[in-house]
């Protein structure tokens, strides 16, 4: 049977998300992807090799590859707790709770990115301690909630987090240096990526997102805290390992990584089609930057629920129920607008996407 013609072919205007395969891959990763699938390597050398081919690109001392970013994370924070300790790596779980295994997070920074990012910690063994509240954090909150129990700072750079009254990554990362606390940034899907490594001690990046590699993780940073990572490989990271066809695939993204992304002017051209869906009735366009200071322009689209034959909530769930379904960024559906990625889309996807938002909300509008 073959299932592909049971598949629907979705369009991605909501950006690199793991619930629509994330990035599409370019040929030449596939094909790396190919020559990997097709020899045989001796692994602990292709993960050793490929962790310093990773690291160089990166601009770090070591750097190892996993099966996602939410791996990576909880490899880091395994390392922490056991260090060099050959019985604790391989008894994790029953050591951790006498030993440091309490991570530090900002509220506004426990965040659920598709899965909470205190369950990856849990993982690990670890615990995580909330500092500050939902709207705001301060330094002093920070400082107090050092005891001899903490392990780690866990700082996440992502727009899901609470962006208003926190400390800055450069703060934390004084005061961690003032403590001698290593800072673990979740950095999955930030661009940049050689800029993290003299900013924290360990940082996680997803391959698939920012990078357009297959499904895959980094773990990147200083010694001694990757070979800590390491360690745990054949114990719960054999639950989180690569096969080579994806440590190919990934080092040719890191290769390419840059050469093909949208300049902003690009965005803009690409989201000018949307603009004439102001004609619709209660429908209004906007061009918005990204929240987190990302290099991203997006179109928002205000519905006003008094003229617009669907609110806003209701026209994300029409757009996903189409022959094609369409997704959008849909987190403030609920304050009545919806954004479109332009990054994703492929040739034609901002055609259909008009016609579609066309045949739900009234005049027609014309490409």
């Amino acid at each position: 049977m073959n299932f592909k013609q049971k598949l629907h072919k979705a369009i991605n205007a909501s950006g690199r998300m793991t619930i629509l395969g994330v990035s599409t891959l370019s040929d030449r990763v596939t094909e790396e992807m190919r020559y990997g699938g097709k020899h045989y390597f001796e692994m602990a050398d292709l993960y050793e090799q490929s962790g310093k081919a990773v690291a160089a690109y990166l601009n770090t001392e070591d750097a190892m590859i996993t099966n996602s970013a939410s791996a990576s994370i909880t490899l880091a924070i395994a390392g922490l707790i056991t260090k060099d300790d050959p019985y604790a790596v391989e008894h994790l779980h029953k050591v951790a709770p006498n030993v440091p295994h309490e991570i530090l997070l900002m509220k506004g920074h426990n965040v659920n990115y598709g899965a909470p990012i205190e369950t990856m910690v849990s993982l690990a063994g670890a615990k995580v301690k909330e500092i500050g509240y939902a709207n705001g954090c301060d330094m002093p909150q920070i400082e107090q909630a050092i005891t001899e129990k903490t392990v780690a700072f866990l700082f996440v750079q992502s727009h899901h987090c609470v962006q208003k009254n926190m400390p800055s990554l450069e703060e934390v990362r004084n005061l961690c240096l003032q403590y001698d606390l290593p800072l673990l940034i979740d950095a999955a899907a930030e661009d940049g990526i050689d800029q993290f490594g003299t900013r924290c001690d360990l940082v996680a990046f997803s391959g698939s997102k920012a990078i357009e590699g297959p499904s895959s993780g980094i773990l990147a940073g200083a010694e001694p805290f990757i070979s800590y990572a390491k360690m745990h490989r054949p114990y719960i990271g054999r639950a989180m390992k690569v096969g080579k066809e994806t440590v190919f695939g990934l080092l040719a993204a890191l290769e390419d990584y840059g050469k093909n992304t949208m300049t902003l002017k690009e965005q803009e051209n690409e989201l000018r089609v949307f603009q004439s869906l102001s004609t619709l009735p209660g429908v209004e366009t906007a061009m918005t930057e990204d929240p987190a200071g990302r290099p991203i322009t997006r179109c928002r689209i205000y519905i006003d629920p008094s003229k617009a034959k669907l609110n806003a909530r209701q026209l994300v769930q029409a757009l996903k129920e189409g022959d094609t379904p369409i997704y959008t960024r849909d987190y403030h559906a609920n304050e009545g607008h919806i954004d479109l990625d332009p990054r994703p889309l492929l040739p034609g996807d901002a055609t259909i996407i008009v016609e579609r938002l066309n045949e739900l909300l009234g005049d027609s509008v014309h490409v």
